[in-house]
C-alpha cells in the first residue's frame, strides 16, 4: 500500500501562493488515480482537484483557474499548485490515491482509499 506524505502548507495572505506537495512511498504513483482534497474547520472534507491515470485533470468550480493539479511521476511526487489565495480556500489540505486506470468520480471523497496525514493553509484578509 501506498503512504502519503504532504507538505508545503502555511500562511498566506488575500492573493497569495502556495505549491503542495505530496511524495509517495512504497508504490509508483503513475499507477494510481490522485487528488487533493481540503476540509475547512467545522464542515465536510470535499474535492478540490484530481489528476487521472492517463494524465487528464479535475478541478473544483471554486479553484478552477486559481488552482492546478500535476503530478511527476519519475519523483513520485504530486502537486497542487495554488494561485490567488483567498480565505475561504483556509483548510487542511490532504493527498489521496486509489490504484485504479480510472474512476468514475474523481473528486469524490468515496472514490479514495490511502490518505495522507493532511498540511494546513491558512489565508488571511
Amino acid at each position: 500500500q501506498v503512504q502519503l506524505v504532504e507538505s508545503g502548507g502555511g500562511s498566506v495572505h488575500d492573493g497569495g501562493s502556495l505549491r503542495l506537495s505530496c511524495v509517495a512511498s512504497g508504490y509508483s504513483l503513475g499507477d494510481y488515480c490522485l487528488a487533493w482534497f481540503r476540509q475547512a474547520h467545522g464542515k465536510e472534507r470535499e474535492g478540490v482537484a484530481a489528476i487521472g491515470y492517463y494524465g487528464s485533470t479535475y478541478a473544483a468550480d471554486s479553484v478552477k483557474g486559481r488552482f492546478r493539479i500535476s503530478k511527476d511521476n519519475a519523483n513520485n511526487t504530486l502537486y497542487l499548485q495554488m494561485n490567488n489565495l483567498k480565505p475561504e480556500d483556509t483548510a487542511i489540505y490532504y493527498c489521496a490515491a486509489v490504484r485504479m486506470t480510472w474512476v468514475p468520480r474523481p473528486l469524490s471523497i468515496d472514490t479514495y482509499n490511502t490518505w495522507g496525514q493532511g498540511t494546513q493553509v491558512t489565508v488571511s484578509s
